[in-house]
């Protein structure tokens, strides 16, 4: 079985505050890892290579900047279809703990930074205006030899980062293992309850009397605040618990349909291809890995 690497040691040491790699390459060659501390990762020049975060995979452009905050969250970027041979890559890896109730973080000037890093806990995906916005930045880090400028300019890059519109969330947040938010206490009422009872035949009548809302009503509602209906959002839930279980676990390909609350296996691997881009054997086996530290 091919090795893979599971949890990096970063070379920060426990009074560092961050470390930064510009590198240029002709080939992504370091397997899917995880590691426990934050990390901003930002590739030009690779337009085709293909990007995978916790349970997403997706094919990146000219550019592509992700924020990555989540300690055991799975990721890499792998060669796909890029045939560059000159990849740029910067990579800054920082420790901030942002959950900290005592930190500055948690004060109405760094708040933003705070709320950035707590969306980065499922891997965020920045636009390209975002990153036009903060390029000059990034470029200039890695000459910056004064630790508190080098600093002062990182927290810079992530304040215009949390500025800016358009950042998506890349894993499910039953992948990544992080509670769901919203900021309308219905929603947040309905997506607790279906996270708890996912296993379980979840019908449409039984989530609108939870809010007190008419079905019909209710739908409209749910789809305007969340961009997917509630069956697509319990489809959503449902597959990013049963990619977990496959990485996770030993269990069988029917026993995690089963366990996730999909009735047939068929369905189950319908809906698992058409939303992970692969079968549910074939997301296994990109992920199986024998637990190194590097």
């Amino acid at each position: 079985m091919e090795t893979r690497v599971l949890h990096e040691i970063p070379p920060l040491a426990e009074h560092d505050f961050m470390y930064v790699a510009d590198r240029h390459k002709t080939e992504f060659n370091y397997p899917i890892h995880s590691h426990n501390v934050c990390e901003l990762n930002f590739v030009e020049n690779a337009a085709g290579c293909r990007r995978v975060v916790g349970d997403s995979s997706e094919t990146v452009g000219e550019y592509d900047l992700v924020l990555i905050t989540g300690p055991e969250l799975e990721h890499m970027w792998e060669q796909g279809e890029c045939h560059s041979d000159d990849i740029h890559e910067i990579t800054i890896q920082f420790q901030l703990d942002y959950n900290d109730p005592n930190s500055p973080f948690i004060t109405n000037p760094l708040s933003s930074i705070r709320k950035l890093c707590q969306r980065a806990q499922r891997g965020l995906a920045f636009p390209l205006q975002a990153i036009m916005r903060v390029y000059p930045m990034i470029m200039g880090l890695s000459s910056i030899n004064e630790g508190f400028y080098a600093s002062r300019e990182l927290l810079t890059i992530l304040y215009e980062l949390s500025k800016c519109d358009g950042a998506r969330e890349l894993a499910s947040s039953a992948f990544a293992k992080v509670s769901v938010e919203s900021d309308s206490r219905r929603v947040l009422k309905v997506k607790t309850f279906i996270d708890s009872h996912y296993r379980d035949e979840i019908r449409l009548q039984q989530v609108a009397d939870l809010v007190s809302m008419a079905p019909s009503a209710f739908s409209r509602f749910f789809k305007l605040r969340t961009g997917k209906s509630m069956n697509e959002y319990i489809v959503d839930v449902r597959l990013g618990h049963a990619a977990r279980q496959l990485i996770d676990t030993t269990d069988s390909v029917a026993e995690v349909c089963y366990m996730c609350g999909f009735n047939t296996l068929s369905n189950f691997n319908r809906l698992f291809k058409k939303r992970k881009g692969c079968s549910p054997t074939e997301f296994r086996e990109k992920y199986r890995k024998t637990k190194v530290i590097v």
